[in-house]
């Protein structure tokens, strides 16, 4: 069985948060961890991280990988994106024809 640090979406539609969290490479992103290590906030301002440094270690001792988002927040190279949907062509010939 192979552990992730990773993050898990929190928060509400165009508001996001995240937590931090360890879970097996077989759950869903939201679903079952075994341990939450910190949270990050990029919707608060400023933006909000922190995380438990004893317990990451931890976890990495025993065989945890680290995503590459999770990596970056921790060296303060993470930039967040915010989704931006992108909008429906609009039709410029009349119906009728």
């Amino acid at each position: 069985m192979s552990v992730t640090i990773r993050l898990a979406r929190t928060g509400r539609i165009n508001l996001p948060s995240y937590k931090v969290v360890v879970s097996t490479t077989k759950d869903k992103r939201n679903g079952r961890y075994l341990e939450i290590l910190g949270h990050y906030n990029p919707s608060a301002h400023p933006v909000e991280f922190k995380l438990d440094k004893e317990k990451m270690e931890y976890w990495k001792k025993n065989g945890a990988l680290t995503s590459t988002a999770v990596t970056q927040l921790i060296e303060g190279k993470y930039s967040f994106k915010p989704y931006v949907r992108a909008k429906a062509e609009t039709r410029t010939e009349p119906k009728g024809e």
